[in-house]
């Protein structure tokens, strides 16, 4: 499928395509493809990736010609649509195998034709691994494909023609058994992109249209049966029903919705038929952003997989060299019969395919990538994820992260010589030109209290600190006792009631205003208070019992602060902190603690985010700008996902240590039999394809909800719940 995107530099007209490629399941064919194609003239950039089987392409070439340059590598390419089938290796190993049995059935007998069988079988299973092979050592690659095709090779010269036969036949096995292992990966992310229906109902000119979903405009409206699925986003206009998002959010009950609610393309809708306003074409839903990143993460190596692929670039040659050494030292120094030495040889060739090695961290990373997708938490990375799972405590910003829902004004204390109508007006007024957080809840107040007012003619907003701007012919501050306080414009009547506003959990916020040039004076003060979130508690509970402490950092002033921390159980907290003073308090942490997760909304929040460890942003549902620049961001505002992305985090390290340990492991145990002569051709095969399947397999642990938690973890917290 062909996309436009904006030019790059020396690439006027070019094109973005996007590649299946039949028989990408390992890393070196992966850097075989990415470095041949950057090669070429007319390749603006090319991101290959193993686990989707996918190459994205931007080039200026002709039609078919990157095709024909991936056939030149001995893989195949198409444009992606949908993944044919494997038939043709699982055919070539069929018939090896046949002809390998019919062999070892005539020898058995006494027949003279089973080396002839033996050698069909190596012709018929072995000539795909040896074009490959040859196809690739001119690209200067020494693959596995070539080891392999000189170790069989070899075993013929030598009259091991079953040795031969039976190693063609396991490897080929291997090569199945890998490819459909590594499509289980595959459709766990092709899940994500088929949900999406590709039609809609459309409401147009008085008339209902089926029309592609691509097709439709944000502003249009949309019909939605019940049982149907949302073809795009969108907000409820008529109807009433429930809406099944698990699959974008992660949340495990269906959701109510009612007019001026959201809907995500790909959820289900309930029981009730609905009319939707369009709000976002198709390329930029919910669900194509987070697919897209999911994509884009799978390319993005991790810290693990580039030292395991720097680690694979030196091991395969010097695993060749000693296999030469072996090969020719003994019979030349120690005068060691050469065919058993040879043999010896070729079975190191075959142990020192590196396939286990190098893909034991990418099926991991991408696995949990998927899992987390699943559950509402989009992960920008490998890098990331494996650093969630390194961190040593957690930071919460307080409001819009721990408390949620809209503020409400829960009190209005005029100064003396103003009143309480006059404060809520002119702070309405200003918040609501400067698309202040708190504008609606200080707009719901003053209509009910003064009825509509005038708005602002101009506001200008001071981060951290508050609001200035004019208000009719009056210059007007709005902010926090900080800012009051640093002007010298506070009015210490009202210091009593503020206090007593705070000590309740009410934020306050101070209005002053001045007219004609003459001094500011103090309005008064509004108390705004917002819940803590439900989850919020379970949450921090959660992050304790993985032994992670929690602290909390806010603009706000002390005394709520410290009542949101009581009735979250927070011990450590810091308060009134402007955004750049939130990054130097997480630089110092990080220095005395480690690597640090911050929490926080995904905008206000911005410097802290950016100077931790790993930003966490709420808000990933209904902010573009959130899915775009933070390493992790909660699709659903679910605070008990931050946790559950950590054990995540946890698991895939462990799981990355346990798939490198094991293909090390396997080779090495292998390498020592054949040094000592109790190895064989098949048994090698046999051991790497064995090592392959054993990565794969326990790296697709991740995607099970149960593998997210540490066993003894989840009984302790079963258990203290």
């Amino acid at each position: 499928m062909s996309k436009a995107r904006p030019p790059c530099p020396g690439c006027p007209d070019e094109r973005t395509q996007v590649f299946d490629v039949l028989g990408l399941d390992c890393a070196e064919e992966v850097a075989l493809i990415e470095g041949h194609l950057r090669a070429l003239e007319g390749i603006c950039s090319v991101a290959a990736s193993a686990v989707s089987g996918r190459a994205t392409v931007v080039h200026t070439l002709p039609p078919g010609r990157v095709e024909h340059e991936i056939g030149s590598l001995g893989l195949r390419a198409r444009e992606a649509r949908e993944r044919p089938p494997h038939r043709r290796p699982a055919l070539t190993t069929a018939g090896a195998a046949v002809l390998t049995a019919a062999g070892y059935v005539s020898s058995l007998a006494g027949a003279t034709q089973a080396s002839a069988l033996y050698a069909a079988a190596i012709v018929v299973g072995g000539l795909p691994l040896a074009r490959r092979g040859v196809l690739r050592a001119r690209q200067g690659v020494l693959d596995m494909n070539i080891l392999m095709t000189v170790a069989v090779l070899g075993a013929a010269a030598i009259g091991e023609w079953a040795e031969g036969a039976t190693t063609v036949v396991l490897f080929s096995l291997a090569q199945y058994l890998e490819a459909r292992s590594m499509e289980r990966a595959r459709r766990a992310i092709g899940e994500l992109i088929e949900s999406s229906p590709d039609r809609a109902l459309v409401r147009r000119d008085g008339a209902e249209l089926r029309v592609a979903s691509d097709r439709v405009l944000p502003g249009e409206i949309v019909l939605v049966a019940p049982g149907e699925r949302f073809p795009l986003d969108g907000l409820v206009r008529a109807g009433l029903t429930e809406a099944d998002q698990g699959e974008i959010t992660g949340e495990s009950l269906p959701v109510a919705k009612g007019p001026g609610d959201e809907v995500f393309a790909g959820s289900v809708n309930g029981r009730g038929l609905v009319e939707v306003e369009v709000t976002r074409p198709a390329g930029e839903t919910t669900r194509a952003r987070i697919i897209r990143r999911v994509e884009e993460a799978q390319r993005a190596r991790s810290p693990s997989q580039t030292f395991v692929d720097r680690f694979a670039r030196v091991y395969t040659p010097a695993v060749v060299l000693f296999a030469f050494v072996v090969a020719l030292a003994p019979p030349a120094l120690l005068g060691a019969p050469p065919q058993q030495w040879i043999y010896r040889a070729l079975v190191l060739l075959v142990i020192s395919c590196p396939c286990a090695l190098v893909i034991s961290t990418p099926v991991a990373v991408v696995s949990a990538l998927t899992a987390a997708s699943r559950r509402g938490i989009l992960i920008k990375g490998g890098a990331p994820l494996e650093a969630v799972g390194r961190v040593r405590a957690v930071v919460f910003d307080k409001t819009g992260t721990l408390t949620r829902g809209e503020p409400e004004v829960t009190g209005v204390v005029p100064a003396p010589g103003s009143d309480a109508e006059a404060v809520i007006a002119t702070a309405a007024a200003l918040a609501t030109r400067s698309g202040h957080p708190l504008a609606r809840a200080l707009e719901a107040r003053a209509a009910g209290l003064c009825g509509p007012g005038a708005g602002a003619c101009e506001a200008e907003a001071l981060p951290g600190r508050g609001i200035r701007g004019r208000v009719g012919d009056r210059d007007v501050l709005m902010g926090s006792h900080r800012l009051f306080d640093e002007r010298g414009l506070c009015d210490h009547s009202l210091d009593g009631e503020i206090a007593r506003l705070e000590e309740q959990g009410s934020s306050t916020i101070l209005v002053g205003a001045s007219r004609d040039g003459s001094p500011l004076t103090l309005l008064g003060v509004v108390a705004i208070s917002s819940v803590p979130r439900p989850e919020a508690a379970e949450a921090m509970a959660s992050l304790g019992r993985l032994g992670l402490p929690v602290r909390m950092l806010t603009g706000d002033n002390h005394r709520t602060a410290a009542a949101v921390a009581a009735q979250l159980s927070i011990p450590d907290f810091l308060a009134e902190q402007l955004p750049e003073e939130k990054a130097d308090r997480l630089q110092e942490l990080e220095a005395s603690v480690g690597e640090i997760a911050m929490v926080g909304d995904g905008v206000n929040d911005a410097a802290a985010l950016a100077a931790a460890s790993v930003g966490i942003a709420m808000g990933g549902a209904s902010s573009h700008a959130t899915l775009e620049t933070a390493d992790i961001a909660l699709v659903s505002d679910d605070l008990r996902r931050v946790p559950e992305a950590i054990r995540l985090g946890r698991a895939t390290r462990r799981v990355i240590v346990q798939n490198v340990c094991a293909a090390l492991a396997v080779k090495g145990a292998v390498l020592c039999l054949a040094l000592l002569g109790y190895g064989s051709l098949w048994a090698a095969v046999a051991a790497d394809m064995g090592a392959s399947l054993l990565v794969i397999g326990n790296s697709l642990r991740l995607l099970s909800p149960a593998s997210r938690r540490n066993p003894r973890a989840a009984v302790l917290e079963a258990s203290t719940t």
